[in-house]
């Protein structure tokens, strides 16, 4: 692999090239807490990369607020309703397969745009349902424009931002709590005229997004090796990004029973949907960018996030059995646990496997999705075979679960990211595509 020599590097509002090497690999300390400063000075590229995976995050809550009237416009079951989410990432689970085949034979801007255009004509479609289950269907299709665009915006992100991958991650944490926050108070506002309006909205915000990395996103150089399909399931085969992926299962079904069912056990009108959701994605938003970093300097990554899972276990068992003001309350709440994990088990994702950053991502990803399309189909499945309290019980279980899996392999966790360090910072520098 290519070095990169120790130069002065260029202003990055003048620079859109990779950037200097992280300088996490010289320093010591938890392996996932170094590099995150200028944040905010970053390359044209970056940011429009940025704004537009805000768009493509907006999508995933975005039907939030609208799953009653969905249900009620189209004559829908609650179970059928929350087939919207379990279509979009379970394609979006599979494609991650195919994310990183596509990305290194294009490259990753043709990438990125293939992505966005799928988005862009899918959420169109979806708008024009007539049925519950054609709009499933063109979910499945968004799903796999978004699988498409956010894994490859994390590896463009990743390869040119100024100051290093912790500075990367944390922008890419911020796209993805400011789309958290905003997509349910767009669903909101939209849908409150029609359940149908959110989704052109939607197509309209990533047309915007197609047009600003046209523009201002240079094409990314591809790697020496092209990635094969299987690649990221023999990057599973490492014990630490296993163990992250597992942790990370448990954990995603968590987080998609408290994003896909509370909806329906809230019962509240778009507006009033859509403001709590939008309350727990400003949580989200903060506590990943500001909150989680400080919180890892001081206790470390693996015990912040077991702590954070244990925390969120208990937040769902009281939004599951407390009162309807309770309810609200922890999944407002439930937002800081969310946003704390996203951040440390994107980290632990990109840190902890020795194949190359993008392929590890996919590997990752491939399983993490799969729970985020259990979790909407078995929630609702689950209170009808029991009653309304079981489903956050099992929720509670599996963030338990993934708690479980970080201590019980927390040492192949922390050794191998330490080890891995500086090789990684070394591909920040030359290029998250470069093998």
């Amino acid at each position: 692999m290519a070095t990169t020599t120790q130069e002065e590097p260029a202003d990055p509002a003048e620079d859109d090239g990779p950037p200097a090497p992280d300088p996490a690999s010289t320093t010591g300390g938890d392996p996932f807490d170094t590099g995150a400063g200028g944040l905010l000075r970053q390359p044209k590229a970056v940011w429009a990369t940025a704004g537009a995976s805000v768009v493509a995050f907006m999508g995933i809550g975005l039907v939030d607020p609208i799953l009653p009237s969905i249900a009620q416009g189209l004559a829908a079951t609650p179970s059928q309703v929350s087939l919207l989410f379990t279509s979009y990432f379970l394609i979006t689970a599979v494609a991650m397969l195919v994310t990183g085949f596509v990305s290194s034979r294009i490259g990753g801007k043709k990438t990125l745009l293939a992505g966005l255009a799928l988005v862009i004509v899918f959420a169109g479609l979806a708008g024009t349902s007539g049925s519950v289950g054609a709009l499933v269907g063109f979910r499945a299709g968004w799903g796999l424009g978004n699988a498409l665009f956010v894994s490859t915006a994390l590896a463009v992100i990743v390869g040119a931002a100024a100051g290093g991958s912790a500075a990367a991650i944390l922008l890419y944490e911020s796209a993805l709590g400011l789309g958290m926050a905003c997509g349910p108070l767009l669903g909101a506002l939209l849908g409150d005229a029609s359940w149908r309006y959110p989704f052109f909205g939607t197509a309209a915000l990533m047309a915007v997004g197609f047009l600003c990395v046209t523009v201002f996103l240079k094409e990314q150089p591809k790697p020496a090796r092209k990635t094969s399909l299987l690649d990221p399931l023999k990057a599973l085969g490492h014990g630490g990004l296993a163990s992250a992926a597992a942790s990370a299962f448990f954990y995603n079904y968590t987080f998609f029973t408290v994003l896909a069912f509370t909806p329906f056990v809230l019962n509240m009108t778009p507006y009033k949907s859509g403001a709590v959701f939008f309350a727990w994605g400003v949580l989200l938003a903060v506590f990943s960018v500001l909150v989680a970093p400080r919180l890892q300097e001081r206790f470390g990554s693996l015990k912040v996030l077991g702590g954070s899972l244990v925390l969120l276990a208990a937040d769902v068992l009281v939004l599951g059995y407390g009162s309807h003001t309770a309810a609200v309350v922890c999944t407002v709440l439930s937002g800081a646990f969310i946003g704390v994990n996203n951040t440390v088990y994107t980290e632990l994702a990109l840190g902890v496997s020795d194949a190359p950053r993008p392929v590890a991502s996919a590997g990752y990803n491939f399983v993490r999705w799969f729970a985020a399309a259990a979790a909407p189909y078995f929630a609702p499945k689950i209170e009808e075979w029991s009653d309304i309290h079981i489903p956050f019980v099992v929720a509670a279980v599996t963030a338990a679960l993934g708690a479980v899996v970080v201590w019980v392999r927390r040492s192949a966790l922390t050794h191998d990211a330490e080890e891995l360090e500086p090789r990684h910072a070394t591909e920040d520098g030359v290029s998250v595509f470069a093998n």
